[in-house]
């Protein structure tokens, strides 16, 4: 359910905007859509483990807020990071 320590840093530089960026909130989003797409993953199978489904939730949670906050301060990040991602249908 974690991500590994290569993957993590695979999303760091994929995403990062400059050099020895961890904090964006671009890389932010793409760490949290990582994990959230692995707990999905685990709640397919665990399909009662409500305890992860609520750990779920926050994370979707940070995750909007964060895009929330990146969309009201420059919309064109916004729209290439959730392009990136695939967020929107």
């Amino acid at each position: 359910m974690s991500i590994t320590a290569e993957r993590r840093t695979t999303l760091i530089s994929e995403y990062a905007t400059k050099a020895g960026d961890t904090g964006s909130p671009e890389v932010q989003v793409a760490l949290l859509s990582e994990r959230i797409s692995n707990l999905t993953g685990h709640l397919k199978t665990h399909s009662k483990d409500f305890h992860s489904r609520r750990g779920l939730l926050v994370l979707v949670g940070q995750r909007r807020g964060l895009l929330d906050y990146l969309k009201k301060k420059d919309q064109k990040r916004y729209e290439t990071l959730i392009g990136r991602l695939g967020l929107r249908r």
